[in-house]
């Protein structure tokens, strides 16, 4: 019963219902709103009708040159009228239409030629009670005889007699009555057609929104992948709630993902760095536990495990300088800009591969000088490490090329090399950290700090290369980074 009981509470305080009651509500004020104009309307005009009728008979008779004779002739033929002409059922009315009678000043209404009045005339009589007052009134008055209502309207005679004349207005009354109880019963069934009509329009224009509800609980129970389907015929509202309820779902979707990979990529991350980290330290302290236990007692073997320990060390140095490196760059750190002659340095860091490795070809194409308005140190780096990248794994005596230039304001450096190159797989890894190809020689990071730099500046790299052919870095960075020489 609890849960019946709150159905029915949130149903009752649904949009759908309140738009419901809404709609019927204002239907139901405006069929009461019309049913009473149109009734006061009706009566006024039919009742004008009637007052018409006897203000025209008030005049006539009070402007006739009519003797009391006349008169009292007239109103004993209303008085044979009333009391002989039968109605439908064979019966004397009890409430004829007219009612002519002919008072003295008391207000009492008097016999003609010696027949008694009826009681309709004296009901009127007794009704209207001042006469006189009646008389100096332009306008007939309602009275009732006997409960039937009437318009009375008097005259005043020369003799001081009062004629009164009333017209009954119960026809009236019925008919009003009638088209009252009509409009209501059109009104109901308007009201019940209107309410069905509603719910069931309303019911199809929020089906968008059931939709939007059951999207919603499906993507929170871990479908991050559903969609809000479009209607057959949206409102605009609907549509436009619709599109950026998909568009919100799309980032939370995007955010989610960037998430898992963020983590994922920094659990591997703290894991290869462990793995790279521990090596080296196993090694020095395997070098110290042999020298405290007196097991180098040879010079050389000391100076040997010395150098060893010497190398592991600088090792880990750089590898912890790279961490840091990469750390910074994950921080979007605030790089230093100037004008930078980007053709000096890629002839420097050719200068320093030439001195390294003799005997390699280097082809440069940097000529003239090629300003850009970077930070010079970021620049350097990358420089450094994608020509340390082209010495350590390729041979010595496999040529290299590096060129600079711009094109519509942008700035390209490419670094190429003529080595064994890399597989599909493997390039699309090689900015990940600590990839190395196979058991390579360095620490995975060169091309990870590369693509930060690059980024921290706005721009892109790219790798193109295939087994046997080469791998080719184009380092492009965006207009607004490129300055006027």
């Amino acid at each position: 019963m609890r849960i019946r009981w709150l159905n029915c509470e949130r149903g009752m305080h649904s949009l759908r219902a309140k738009l419901t009651l809404t709609n019927v509500a204002l239907l139901a004020l405006g069929i009461v709103a019309t049913t009473a104009i149109s009734l006061m309307g009706m009566r006024y005009y039919l009742l004008d009708q009637v007052d018409s009728q006897l203000t025209k008979m008030r005049d006539s008779l009070g402007g006739s040159q009519l003797t009391i004779r006349q008169i009292d002739s007239l109103s004993a033929l209303a008085f044979v009228h009333d009391r002989l002409v039968p109605d439908d059922t064979g019966k004397e009315r009890s409430a004829p239409d007219s009612i002519y009678t002919a008072v003295d000043g008391r207000g009492t209404a008097v016999g003609i030629l010696g027949v008694e009045p009826t009681e309709a005339q004296t009901g009127l009589a007794h009704a209207v009670g001042d006469a006189a007052a009646l008389t100096k009134d332009t306008d007939p008055h309602d009275v009732k005889v006997h409960g039937t209502p009437y318009r009375v309207t008097a005259v005043r005679l020369s003799d001081g007699t009062y004629v009164l004349m009333a017209t009954s207005t119960e026809a009236l009354h019925n008919g009003m009555g009638k088209a009252l109880k009509l409009d209501f019963a059109v009104g109901g069934l308007l009201l019940v057609l209107l309410a069905c009509l509603t719910l069931f329009s309303v019911r199809r224009r929020m089906r968008p929104l059931e939709d939007m509800v059951e999207t919603s609980s499906a993507i929170a129970d871990g479908d991050l992948t559903l969609r809000v389907p479009s209607s057959t015929h949206p409102t605009q509202e609907v549509e436009q709630l619709r599109l950026a309820l998909n568009s919100m779902l799309h980032q939370v979707e995007s955010a989610y993902l960037t998430r898992e990979r963020s983590a994922a990529q920094l659990r591997r991350f703290v894991a290869d760095a462990s793995h790279e980290l521990r090596t080296p330290l196993s090694a020095i302290r395997g070098y110290l536990q042999l020298y405290d236990k007196g097991m180098l007692s040879d010079p050389d073997e000391r100076k040997r495990a010395w150098e060893r320990v010497l190398a592991e060390t600088d090792r880990m140095g750089r590898l912890v300088d790279e961490l840091l490196t990469l750390a910074r760059l994950d921080q979007q750190p605030e790089l230093r800009f100037r004008n930078v002659d980007l053709s000096r340095l890629v002839r420097d860091a050719a200068e320093d591969l030439r001195v390294q490795q003799p005997q390699r070809p280097i082809t440069v194409g940097a000529d003239g000088a090629l300003l850009v308005h970077a930070d010079e140190s970021g620049l350097r780096q990358v420089l450094g490490n994608l020509v340390g990248n082209v010495r350590t794994h390729t041979p010595a005596d496999v040529p290299v090329r590096l060129d600079v230039g711009r094109q519509d304001g942008v700035v390209h450096l490419c670094v190429a090399d003529e080595g064994p190159g890399l597989c599909d797989d493997d390039a699309a890894r090689v900015f990940d950290r600590f990839f190395r190809v196979g058991t390579g020689a360095g620490s995975g990071l060169g091309l990870a700090i590369v693509q930060g730099v690059v980024q921290a500046h706005g721009g892109e790299v790219a790798v193109r290369t295939a087994p046997g052919e080469g791998l080719a870095v184009t380092v492009t960075l965006p207009a607004r980074t490129a300055a006027r020489p």
